[in-house]
């Protein structure tokens, strides 16, 4: 036969994979191929014996993937090949005896259990790798749904502070005398914005102003004219202003320390004073209430009996106190959350 020669080759293994390294340097038109799980190599190169074309075969202990995967550099040629079965091979060829042109790469080289370790952090890597990305759920509409978030805020906020400004415009020109129109001016502005409202995490207050809004004044003509609505109105308004922008900040993720202390202090005033306001209408309400019988419930004969709707207002009062209490606990709750003692600063 023709006398071919063969490149130095060196080989190490992991579990999955062999890495061949054919010594020729300048590389040129190398054609490798595995068929019936032997790899065929020939290129023209310079090796030992000078620039010639060099080729070796080597048929495989163990079943390999058809698909070598070859890198050419300037000093040499780098080969590497998948296991078909993740497994330790005793040595690479079938045959036992080791071909001359190949010998164990000691650069590459790892014995079995160097090579499990690193196996088995590599798995590790992925696993925890995996369990990062699997605790942050890809949300395809997270953007809509900020973008949604922060124009419903900014949209509140420019409501109540339409409704602030147009209130306070109104003391200042008409002075005590807009008390007594402030319904008929900003109701509608009012039905408007609190209707809209699911973001509120009290439902307490939603219910509640509803109530107000909606049954105790809306009903009542009587009671619209009264000054105590310009109040009731105008904490509600000062109460919010703070509160959207706040949200509408967190939205984006920027938290700016006044605006904080100011959504968590504030109430602390202006939550009793509203709630102080939405008494006295309900107090001022229930008279009326009683004279007209609106809303009063006549039970049928046997009982004979009517359920004065003024006594359910006098329940409802109670319970106004009660929700202004339970809201209060749970605001402070979160304003200590929030704004947390405050540290002294260590001599």
């Amino acid at each position: 036969g023709e006398n071919r020669l063969r490149p130095h080759v060196h080989w190490a293994q992991r579990h999955r994979e062999l890495y061949l390294r054919v010594e020729l340097s300048d590389v040129r038109n190398p054609d490798i191929t595995i068929t019936d799980n032997v790899l065929h190599f020939r290129a023209q190169g310079h090796g030992a014996k000078g620039d010639n074309i060099y080729e070796f075969q080597i048929e495989f202990l163990e079943p390999v993937e058809p698909k070598p995967v070859c890198r050419v550099t300037q000093r040499q040629l780098n080969i590497t090949v998948q296991k078909k079965e993740s497994n330790w091979w005793e040595r690479l060829t079938k045959q036992e005896k080791r071909p001359l042109f190949l010998a164990p790469d000691f650069d590459r080289w790892l014995d079995e259990s160097d090579a499990e370790m690193e196996l088995r952090e590599k798995e590790e890597e992925k696993i925890s790798k995996m369990k990062i990305e699997s605790r942050v759920p890809k949300d395809p509409f997270k953007h809509l749904k900020k973008g949604y978030l922060i124009m419903y805020n900014l949209v509140q906020f420019l409501g109540f502070s339409w409704i602030f400004v147009n209130m306070t415009v109104r003391l200042f020109i008409l002075g005590k005398d807009s008390f007594y129109d402030t319904f008929h001016t900003i109701s509608d502005m009012m039905y408007f914005w609190l209707v809209r409202s699911p973001l509120i995490p009290a439902i307490i207050q939603v219910f509640g102003r509803n109530f107000i809004l909606f049954v105790v004044l809306g009903s009542l003509e009587e009671m619209q004219s009264k000054a105590v609505v310009f109040f009731v109105f105008y904490f509600w308004s000062i109460i919010e202003l703070f509160r959207y922008p706040y949200y509408m900040l967190s939205c984006i993720g920027i938290e700016w320390k006044p605006l904080t202390w100011l959504r968590y202090t504030t109430w602390i005033p202006l939550y009793p004073l509203g709630g102080l306001a939405e008494a006295v209408c309900l107090i001022q309400s229930i008279p009326i209430f009683s004279e007209t019988g609106k809303f009063s419930l006549g039970l049928p004969n046997p009982l004979n009996v009517t359920i004065q709707f003024s006594f359910l207002l006098q329940l409802y009062l109670i319970a106004l106190f009660l929700g202004v209490f339970v809201n209060f606990r749970y605001l402070y709750k979160q304003r200590k959350q929030h704004l947390g003692p405050k540290k002294r600063k260590m001599k």
